[in-house]
C-alpha cells in the first residue's frame, strides 16, 4: 500500500505541477491581451540593444523604485513606441534628451510620443522612472511576481522574482514581447545593507551608499530574455567551482542561504557537473560561458533565469523528493538542477517568439531529463524514464497556445512534447544523427528568438525526413492518431485516423517474439509486409511510439 500511496502522489503532484506551471485557461480575450501580446508596429519600430535596470527593494514597505535605460536602434520610421509596465507600478516620468516625454497607458501598455521623427537605422535612448508596490506572487514561481519572505534560519528577509508567462513587466518597465532579446544588459539591486543581492551575469561592483542600503551592479554580457531578468535578495554565501567543458573553463557560482552552505555543497557537487557534462554531450556548448553559471537558492520551487538558476528543491534528489515518472530513475538525481538548468539551452539560448511556442521552450527541458537519464544509466533506462511521464499527460487540449495574445499552451506540453521528441528519436533511428540535429538546433539558433515552424523545418531539413505532420498531429490537435488494423483474406492492412494533414508517420511493428521493423502507413488502406501476422501475433511499438491501436487483439 506504501508503494500505491507514493506513485499515486508523485502522479498527483505531477499532474498539479503541470496545470500550476501555466496560467489561468482564457476562453475570451481582451484588448489587454492583444496589447500585451501582439507585435504591432508601435513595438516592431525598434530594437532593444541594451537595458541598464537600476531599482530599489524597500522590503519593509513592499515598495520598489527606480529606473530603466532603454537603449535601441529604430528598425523605420516613428515618433511613438510602446514600452509595457503593469498598471499597478506608477510611470513616474519618461526622460529624453533631459526632457519629459509625453506618454499615455493603456492597461499595462506605455506609449511614447518623440519630439521628432526617430529615423530607421538611428540609435537613440530614453529612460522610464517608476515606483509601486509589485505584484506579490501568491505561490511563485507559477502565479508571477515578487516573493516577499523570511528564511527559517536566522528570520531574515528572502525576496525574489519570477515571472515567465506573465512577464517581466509584472516588476520592471521593458519592451515585453518574446521575440525581442535584449543584447546586453546592467543590473543594479539596491537592498537594505546587511542583505545580498544576485543577478543575471557577472558581479561588476558592491557599494554602500551610507544610507542604510547596498548597491550590488550586475552586468550580463549575452542576449537575454525579460522573464529571464532576476533579484534574489537574502542572507547569501557564496562558493564556488570549476567546470572545464567544450569552450574551456566555466566558473560555476553558487549562492545560498548561509545556513544552507554545507548542504548545497554536497547536492550541488553531486549534481552541477554530471549535468553540464550530459548537456553539453546532447545539446553542444553550454551557452552563456561569459555570465558564468550560477545556481541561486530561492524561497520558491525554481526557474531558469538565464546564468542565474534559481534553486528551491530543499537540497533532495527528484522533484521535491517525488520521481515523476514513478520508475525509480527519477530520485537518483535533483530535478530542479537538471530541469531548470536543460532551459539555459532551450528557452534561454533558443527562445520563442510568442508564447503560444512555450511548447519550444518546455517539452526539449522536459525530455532533456530522459537525456540526462540517457547520458548517466543507458539508453533503456532513459526510454524507460520518459515512456513514465505519460502519466501526466491529459490529452484534454492543444499544446501550441494561441498566437498574439500572451497565451502558452496546455500543459502536456511538458511531458507529451518530451514523449513525442522521444518519439521522433525513434522514428530517425540513428542516434548520431538525432544528436546532430539536437546540437545542430543550438548551433544554428545560438542566441536567437524563433517560430514552430523555424524548429520544425530544420528537423525536417537535417534528418531528411518530413516530420512535419508528426509534430502537426502531436502539437496542434489534443487527440492521438490511431493505427488501424484490418483483414482481407487472412492478411493485415492498416492505416492512419488522424487529424494533421498528410499524416504518414513510420511505426514500428513486429510478430510477437520477432524483431521490429517499419512500416509507413498513411490515410489510405495499405497492405503491411509482415509475413505471418495474424491479428493475435501483430504488434506495434506501443512503448516508445504514443499512439492507440485498433484491430488486433487487445485493441479490437
Amino acid at each position: 500500500m506504501k508503494k500505491i500511496f507514493l506513485v499515486l502522489l508523485a502522479g498527483c503532484l505531477f499532474h498539479n505541477y503541470l496545470r500550476a506551471q501555466l496560467l489561468v485557461d482564457k476562453k475570451k480575450f481582451t484588448h489587454a491581451d492583444t496589447l500585451r501580446g501582439t507585435l504591432t508596429p508601435l513595438r516592431t519600430c525598434y530594437d532593444i540593444n541594451y537595458y541598464h535596470l537600476d531599482v530599489k527593494f524597500d522590503i519593509d514597505h513592499q515598495f520598489i523604485s527606480g529606473s530603466n535605460l532603454f537603449k535601441f536602434t529604430a528598425a523605420q520610421d516613428f515618433k511613438t513606441l510602446q514600452f509595457d509596465l503593469f498598471a499597478n507600478l506608477k510611470v513616474e516620468k519618461v526622460i529624453y534628451k533631459g526632457k519629459q516625454l509625453p506618454f499615455k497607458r493603456e492597461f499595462a501598455a506605455v506609449f511614447v510620443t518623440f519630439p521628432q521623427k526617430i529615423t530607421k537605422g538611428s540609435k537613440d535612448e530614453f529612460t522610464v522612472y517608476y515606483s509601486g508596490k509589485p505584484t506579490i506572487a501568491k505561490h511563485a514561481p507559477w502565479d508571477g511576481g515578487v516573493v516577499f519572505a523570511k528564511d527559517s534560519a536566522q528570520g531574515k528577509p528572502w525576496v525574489a522574482t519570477a515571472c515567465e508567462g506573465v512577464g517581466a513587466s509584472i516588476w520592471w518597465p521593458n519592451k515585453d514581447h518574446l521575440s525581442d532579446e535584449v543584447d546586453s544588459m546592467m543590473i543594479s539591486i539596491t537592498v537594505p545593507t546587511g542583505l545580498k543581492e544576485v543577478s543575471n551575469g557577472r558581479l561588476r561592483k558592491v557599494t554602500d551608499l551610507n544610507d542604510g542600503y547596498t548597491r550590488f551592479d550586475w552586468f550580463v554580457a549575452n542576449p537575454i530574455n525579460n522573464y529571464d531578468v532576476t533579484a534574489n535578495i537574502g542572507d547569501y554565501t557564496e562558493f564556488t567551482d570549476t567546470y572545464h567543458g567544450e569552450k574551456g573553463r566555466l566558473d560555476l557560482d553558487y549562492w545560498v542561504i548561509s545556513s544552507d552552505l554545507e548542504k548545497a555543497k554536497v547536492q550541488f557537487g553531486a549534481n552541477v557537473k554530471p549535468m553540464l557534462a550530459s548537456f553539453e554531450h546532447w545539446f553542444g556548448p553550454y551557452p552563456f560561458y561569459e555570465d558564468s553559471y550560477k545556481l541561486v537558492e530561492t524561497p520558491h520551487l525554481g526557474m531558469e533565469h538565464q546564468s542565474a538558476v534559481a534553486y528551491g528543491n530543499h537540497f533532495m534528489n527528484g522533484y521535491l523528493g517525488h520521481d515523476l515518472s514513478n520508475t525509480g530513475w527519477g530520485l537518483k538525481w535533483d530535478y530542479i538542477i537538471v530541469h531548470e538548468s536543460g532551459h539555459e539551452w532551450f528557452g534561454n539560448n533558443i527562445t520563442a517568439k510568442d508564447l503560444a511556442d512555450m511548447w519550444i521552450h518546455e517539452s526539449f527541458t522536459c525530455y532533456s531529463e530522459a537525456l540526462f537519464v540517457d547520458s548517466q544509466y543507458g539508453k533503456q533506462a532513459g526510454q524507460e524514464y520518459v515512456h513514465g511521464l505519460r502519466q501526466g499527460i491529459a490529452n484534454e487540449s492543444p499544446v501550441v497556445g494561441i498566437y498574439g495574445v500572451n497565451k502558452e499552451g496546455s500543459g502536456d506540453m511538458y511531458p507529451k512534447g518530451a514523449v513525442v521528441l522521444n518519439m521522433v528519436r525513434t522514428i530517425i533511428n540513428d542516434d548520431d544523427k538525432w544528436r546532430s540535429i539536437l546540437r545542430g538546433l543550438n548551433r544554428t539558433f545560438y542566441h536567437q528568438t524563433v517560430t514552430y515552424n523555424d524548429i520544425i523545418n530544420y528537423i525536417d531539413k537535417e534528418s531528411g525526413m518530413n516530420l512535419s505532420p508528426v509534430f502537426d498531429q502531436y502539437l496542434y490537435y489534443k487527440g492521438l492518431p490511431t493505427l488501424q488494423f484490418s483483414w482481407q483474406n487472412g492478411k493485415p492492412y492498416c492505416k492512419w485516423i488522424a487529424d494533421a494533414k498528410d499524416f504518414n508517420m513510420p511505426v514500428r511493428v513486429k510478430i510477437k517474439g520477432g524483431e521490429f521493423k517499419f512500416i509507413t502507413p498513411t490515410s489510405t488502406l495499405q497492405a503491411v509486409d509482415l509475413p505471418g501476422a495474424t491479428k493475435d501475433n501483430l504488434e506495434a511499438d506501443t512503448f516508445n511510439y504514443y499512439i492507440k491501436l485498433s484491430g488486433i487483439q487487445g485493441h479490437e
